[in-house]
């Protein structure tokens, strides 16, 4: 079977996240089962854009903001456009990791038009908003889009509840998947004693709501105490490094709290690798994939009880669920850093469940069957 994934936006700097990371497992899961996979998306940032990415054919297009100080939703890629509509035929399936941007819903109701079956995956970026440029944006592609789709792919009952809302009374095939990590990250696990001094790590995107400032908070807090460990910072920035290398500075723990910028997907393995403890403080995350990766190197993990992943955490006694109060989330880390020995079991238990049950050909399971395979 041909597959086209399409996804937003390629960076060097992994700027875009979660969905990327999702679309390069998937489409890896797929291919290595035989499957003829493409990506298409936008991209910015690179002298050379790349034609392939972890052995998955690439085409990449030039990113342009349509609309300013909108962020991702007022990206657009209107070459992406052009080549769809000559190779859309040559695909049997469509799968859009959706989302409220220029990029994406064109893409999608271009593959409608041309009659072939679209499966769309919204990664909890389409939801119930009050927002005045949703509104038509809605009207003319969002809703269209969804009400069409073959499946439209969900991660939590939150979610579930969101897309019902913004459809309205209209049937849509909604079909949870989980996102999940190739067994090819599941690294090895390691005790969280092994680093000296034990590095307690924050990596993702430095946007509002995953608050990287929380995490520096904390860690003044935890070192103001006695702690001995670093605190690392890893991800593009979103609008928060200046708060965050400001707190750094105002701190007194500048050399033992350092943010290091963007990281590309492909060496985030090996930065968790060298980590004790990861962090994620974000607030209504659907399903980090960071937190998953984390789980999958075998590290113990603190999130807040609106992470689509606390339960599974909870249950599986993989690490720490708190509150989002800073108070909370600097007792959990603190917890796990006097512990070693508590934290490394967490860490094991985090790696198993990772792979036990959220891997890889589970999730490809669910996607052939959905496709008609």
């Amino acid at each position: 079977m041909k597959i086209l994934q399409i996804v937003t936006l390629f960076s060097p700097d992994a700027a875009y996240g979660g969905p990327i990371r999702v679309a390069l497992n998937q489409s890896k899961a797929l291919q290595d089962n035989g499957h003829d996979v493409t990506i298409a998306a936008g991209e910015r940032g690179y002298a050379v854009p790349p034609t392939r990415e972890q052995g998955i054919a690439l085409q990449l297009f030039p990113a342009r903001t349509v609309i300013p100080k909108i962020g991702y939703a007022g990206i657009g890629a209107p070459s992406m456009l052009v080549w769809l509509r000559k190779h859309v035929r040559e695909f049997d399936v469509v799968h859009i990791h959706l989302a409220r941007d220029l990029v994406t819903l064109p893409a999608a109701k271009l593959a409608l038009a041309y009659g072939i079956p679209v499966f769309a995956q919204t990664h909890g970026m389409i939801d119930e908003t009050d927002k005045l440029l949703a509104r038509p944006l809605d009207a003319a592609f969002t809703i269209p889009v969804l009400k069409r789709a073959r499946t439209v792919f969900y991660l939590t009952e939150r979610e579930h509840t969101d897309l019902q809302s913004v459809v309205g009374d209209s049937r849509v095939n909604l079909v949870e998947l989980n996102n999940g990590i190739p067994e090819a990250e599941d690294l090895e696990s390691r005790p969280v004693n092994s680093c000296d001094p034990p590095e307690v790590l924050y990596l993702a995107r430095l946007q509002a709501r995953k608050r990287p400032q929380v995490f520096v908070e904390a860690a003044k807090e935890l070192l103001d105490s006695g702690h001995t460990a670093r605190f690392s910072i890893v991800g593009p920035d979103e609008g928060e490094a200046e708060a965050v290398n400001r707190l750094i500075e105002r701190s007194g723990h500048s050399n033992c709290i350092q943010y290091e910028g963007p990281l590309p997907f492909d060496k985030s393995p090996e930065r968790f690798r060298q980590a004790a403890v990861y962090v994620l403080p974000s607030v209504n995350e659907p399903f980090p994939m960071s937190v998953l990766e984390a789980m999958a190197a075998g590290l113990p993990v603190v999130v807040t009880d609106t992470c689509g992943l606390a339960p599974l955490i909870r249950d599986g006694r993989c690490g720490l669920v708190t509150d989002d109060a800073t108070e909370s989330v600097t007792a959990a880390i603190s917890s796990l850093l006097k512990d070693p020995v508590a934290a490394a079991e967490m860490g094991a238990r985090a790696r198993n469940v990772a792979r036990e049950r959220l891997g890889m050909p589970a999730v490809r399971a669910v996607l052939e069957t959905q496709y008609g395979l």
